[in-house]
């Protein structure tokens, strides 16, 4: 759905869409869309520099893999947005400045409006976990024979002294 800057200086638009599994792309940070990502919400110009404020609601969710692990995971995507997107000719081109905690809560957007599936596609993205596991005291895979360590155990010792390791043991020791 393509919010126009000409339909929002005639009225405020009603954001009423669904996105089904796949239209969001997850791919590059392994997560996948298991159900229909519905957003609910207004867009409307604001300012005299024809900035678009769109605010509302998403709901969906979504799984991806344990860090530890590498059990899938489901990644609940639910909350209340508030955006504010600029023309990005509107900004003028300074030298080296500071930029304010307001200036940093500010999108931009070229040509005649914004795509809500980008707008989507940004906020899944700032509400994903940085790292995902399956549960605080996930024991993760064992690294010498890669059973699942949370369901079983292996037994296995790992090597005291890795000799790859050994000139650097000799600088700390100073001989």
């Amino acid at each position: 759905m393509f919010i126009s800057v000409t339909d929002l200086e005639l009225r405020k638009v009603q954001l009423v869409a669904s996105f089904a599994p796949g239209l969001i792309d997850l791919e590059e940070l392994g997560v996948a869309q298991k159900t229909p990502i519905e957003v609910r919400g207004v867009a409307e110009l604001s300012g005299p520099l024809l900035d678009i404020r769109v605010h509302g609601h998403l709901s969906g969710s979504l799984e991806g893999s344990c860090g530890r692990c590498l059990e899938t995971v489901p990644i609940a995507a639910e909350g209340e947005f508030d955006l504010l997107y600029r023309p990005a000719e509107a900004e003028p081109v300074a030298d080296e400045k500071g930029i304010t905690q307001a200036d940093a809560e500010i999108g931009y957007y070229d040509g005649a409006g914004i795509e809500l599936s980008d707008v989507v596609r940004e906020q899944v993205l700032l509400w994903l976990p940085t790292h995902i596991v399956c549960r605080e005291d996930c024991k993760g895979i064992c690294p010498m024979c890669g059973i699942n360590r949370n369901r079983e155990s292996c037994g296995c010792q790992p090597p005291k002294f890795d000799e790859r390791w050994a000139a650097l043991k000799s600088l700390q020791s100073g001989e």
